[in-house]
């Protein structure tokens, strides 16, 4: 799609900028190159530039404490737990303010520990011991979450990291739903999430062994049981229907933010086709973007999904702690070398989604054809 070649991102801002270096023209495969001369010639600056970041990154990570590998999301996440009955103890109040105030605790609170929380256990990024990755990601992404670890761990570390922006694998269209109007997809869809992720976890246990869809049933009802019992028995609610009323207020407070962060990063950036996309590092630095910090969405969501999520795409592994860290290294060395950084602001993605709505989120996105770097 030649709209999509040595141009800026739709809307003026400064996302979908391609490299210096890369020129229009047949689209060519990883072991292809330009200007003549054998494949593996192709291959070697590529490999070499990743290799070569690699590098610098593991040395700041070697250079860092346990604290900063780890210890301060682990931080986050726990003075989260411990706000949690001071959320529940304001909602027995008959006063609109600490009534209020519980709503918003609660649901901050919440969605730390299935975003952020469930994140960084996807990834294995909370601790080193294999054997508590796997406490922590079933703690997370099945009693919090209310999904199934192995289809979250598929989908978002195998098909979404894998292949990023790679059209029908990890090019973000889980998150389209074309039959709706941008207005109500954008701003009224989002109030839905806390029931359908559920329901959709459901209907990924088909693809997994029964022991582990039981384990995964028996954490979704332990979770959810758990949030209704508090609410009644400690929150003072007098109707079942009251109480699950506040679970979805709560379970929806950033849901909007949410759905919109999931989009903004990587749909409307060069998307490619499986057997003609670049190496690693280009594939990242063209198809991820960030937005700037926000304290809100640090702390309930991480910095790897905020303002670092080039990094994050590049360095799974890391902590969100530790993606802010590299984060310098990595913005200065794909700019040294000429490759895309992408960011954005919020405000900026959502114009560019409700005036592009239709091309973006409706129709398929076009392929993106370059050439490897000269």
């Amino acid at each position: 799609d030649t709209s999509l070649r040595g141009t800026t991102a739709p809307g003026g801002s400064r996302t979908d900028v391609v490299a210096e270096g890369w020129q229009p023209g047949p689209a060519l495969s990883d072991g292809d190159v330009t200007l003549g001369g054998a494949p593996q010639r192709a291959r070697q600056p590529e490999e070499a530039l990743m290799t070569e970041l690699s590098e610098l990154v593991q040395k700041v990570v070697k250079s860092s404490s346990w604290w900063e590998r780890h210890g301060v999301d682990i931080s986050i996440l726990a003075c989260s737990f411990l706000l949690l009955p001071a959320g529940f103890l304001c909602l027995r109040s008959a006063q609109a303010i600490p009534f209020l105030a519980g709503v918003l605790t609660l649901g901050v609170v919440h969605h730390t520990l299935t975003v952020k929380g469930s994140h960084l256990a996807s990834h294995n990024a909370l601790t080193e011991s294999k054997s508590w990755a796997k406490v922590w990601a079933i703690f997370f992404i099945e009693l919090c979450s209310a999904f199934t670890v192995e289809q979250a761990t598929y989908n978002h570390v195998k098909i979404h990291h894998g292949y990023t922006n790679v059209i029908g694998l990890g090019d973000s269209s889980t998150w389209k739903l074309p039959f709706l109007n941008r207005y109500v997809y954008m701003f009224i869809a989002p109030l839905a999430v806390p029931i359908l992720t559920p329901l959709v976890a459901l209907d990924l246990l088909r693809n997994v062994e029964w022991k582990a869809a039981l384990r995964t049933l028996c954490c979704m009802f332990l979770g959810f049981y758990c949030h209704y019992w508090l609410l009644l028995h400690v929150s003072g609610f007098q109707s079942p229907w009251s109480a699950l009323l506040c679970m979805l207020v709560t379970r929806s407070l950033l849901a909007h933010p949410y759905i919109h962060v999931n989009i903004f990063q990587h749909i409307g950036l060069p998307m490619f086709a499986a057997d003609r996309k670049p190496k690693r590092i280009h594939l990242m630095s063209l198809g991820v973007l960030n937005l700037p910090r926000n304290p809100l969405l640090d702390w309930s969501f991480g910095h790897s999904l905020i303002s670092c999520h080039v990094e994050h795409h590049l360095f799974p592994s890391l902590s969100d702690n530790m993606c802010l860290k590299i984060k310098p290294v990595v913005s200065q060395y794909l700019k040294q070398k000429k490759l895309p950084y992408n960011e954005d602001t919020y405000s900026s993605r959502l114009w560019l989604f409700l005036q592009r709505y239709e091309e973006l989120m409706v129709h398929a996105p076009p392929i993106t054809e370059l050439v490897g770097i000269q």
